[in-house]
């Protein structure tokens, strides 16, 4: 920055000699990709979860010796070699088991075909059963890369009987003990060798392509129909997209004279009996989706009250930093009761997303899909706009001036200077003389976007906290 940070009062002019920073915030990473999945499976208590604690070096999988402990699936982040993964831990897989065992069953049919590459898990005491081998049948099935652990291998004699399992045909099978660590390591370099090669890392920064839009939205919203739409009224050419957890298809459509990328995430459907299941891989999706995307539209049944999962997707949206559209579908319907009613809704349960550009539209009838591509625009360039240092400094100078921290503790603190870190979404570090309370951040938030607009992206600001030194740190 060049000279006094604040105008002719000078003030908030601090010298870098006499203060020391404290970082509150750090600063967000940069976008790595999506990482690839990896689905522990087997039949009951053949030490899933106990491998799963092993690989993340903690305990987070519930443990215990009874079988069907695990019930539902639970994906955890993990790493090894300086490579991210995915973990799913699914319940005991029992092919042709019914009730409960049968839902479990299928969860873990569901984690296979989310998967990059399966773990099965097998007992080296017990040997290669009629179930492990009615689950080897399915794996084949499913084309997915396998890596076949002998677990419960806990010494030299039963690594043995671990050999035995050749028979399976399923590839070598790596004697571990999940419970001891024997043999976790080179379980792990097993499991990367299989695993896909790594995407490169998302960039946003490159000119000219097609802009990636994800297309979001609880199931019955009418995603499906409004891609359709988008598609039916535009040539669109389909292109298999690698790199990704399922290699989703994604949509090339010609809108408002340019091309557009639709990530697909219309993926599983949901089935009786398997709702929670896939919610569960439908959520993973959605990740795996914004991940790709720049800019999401977020589509809601407006007939409906706004629901649960729909502040589900928006918050996780808002969490990725990408931009955001809200799309109202089957507007057409409504009446001015239920039109009123709704505007209700809005103000009361999306008071963190009003920023979010609002269109209006039909995906039956294709109504106001005209509207689309400007929001979606407006979104982008909210999402990529910088703000000069200058002006920022001076509208952090008039924001102090007019409206100040309030005292606390007999202190005040104060902004003493401000920069944008980034974009794509903004990124902004406030230097402080002290903590800025929740509330006067949200202030500020609502001030930036008075003054500088940011419609459609979320804002992130972080704290620098400087203090004089020499003050006697406690």
């Amino acid at each position: 920055m060049n000279g006094r940070p604040y105008g002719p009062r000078g003030e908030f002019t601090v010298s870098d000699n006499e203060i020391e920073t404290v970082d509150v915030v750090e600063d967000v990473a940069a976008d790595e990709g999506p990482a690839p999945v990896v689905a522990v499976v087997g039949r009951p208590n053949v030490g899933k979860s106990t491998l799963v604690n092993r690989i993340l070096g903690r305990r987070e999988a519930v443990v215990e010796d009874v079988p069907g402990v695990t019930r539902d699936r639970v994906a955890y982040d993990a790493s090894w070699s300086g490579r991210r993964f995915t973990v799913v831990d699914t319940g005991g897989w029992l092919p042709d088991s019914a009730g409960l065992a049968a839902a479990i069953a299928e969860q873990a049919r569901l984690a296979v075909d989310l998967a990059d590459v399966v773990m099965f898990v097998v007992d080296a005491t017990v040997g290669a059963t009629d179930v492990d081998e009615a689950v080897v049948e399915i794996l084949r099935r499913s084309g997915k890369p396998v890596v076949l652990v002998a677990n419960k291998t806990d010494n030299a004699a039963v690594e043995a009987d671990a050999t035995l399992l050749w028979s399976l045909g399923i590839g070598e099978p790596h004697p571990v003990s999940a419970l001891h660590g024997r043999g976790s390591g080179d379980l792990l370099d097993a499991v990367l060798a299989a695993l896909p090669e790594e995407a490169p890392p998302e960039s946003f920064l490159e000119v000219g392509g097609p802009r990636r839009i994800a297309l979001l939205g609880r199931p019955n919203v009418g995603k499906s129909s409004l891609l359709n739409q988008l598609a039916g009224e535009n040539r669109a050419v389909v292109d298999a997209v690698a790199g990704t957890t399922r290699d989703p298809v994604d949509e090339l459509i010609d809108l408002g004279g340019r091309t557009w990328r639709f990530i697909d995430t219309a993926g599983i459907r949901r089935r009786h009996r398997e709702n929670q299941g896939a919610d569960f891989y439908a959520t993973l999706r959605t990740q795996s989706a914004l991940e790709r995307a720049e800019v999401a539209v977020v589509l809601v049944d407006a007939e409906q009250p706004l629901a649960e999962q729909d502040l589900r997707i928006i918050s996780m949206v808002v969490a990725s930093g990408r931009a955001m559209v809200i799309a109202y579908n089957k507007w057409d319907l409504l009446d001015e009761e239920r039109r009123h009613y709704l505007e209700r809704e809005i103000d009361r349960q999306l008071h963190h997303a009003r920023w979010a550009p609002r269109v209006n539209v039909s995906a039956k009838t294709g109504r106001h899909m005209d509207k689309l591509v400007p929001a979606i625009d407006t979104a982008l360039d909210g999402w990529g706009t910088r703000v000069p240092t200058s002006k920022l400094n001076q509208f952090f100078a008039d924001l102090v001036s007019s409206h100040p921290h309030p005292v606390r503790g007999g202190k005040q603190p104060r902004v003493l200077f401000a920069t944008q870190a980034g974009v794509r979404p903004p990124r902004f570090v406030l230097f402080t003389s002290g903590f800025l309370e929740e509330g006067y951040r949200r202030y500020i938030e609502r001030r930036l976007r008075e003054e500088f607009g940011f419609d459609g992206t979320p804002l992130d600001i972080a704290m620098k906290i400087r203090e004089k030194r020499g003050k006697g740190k406690k």
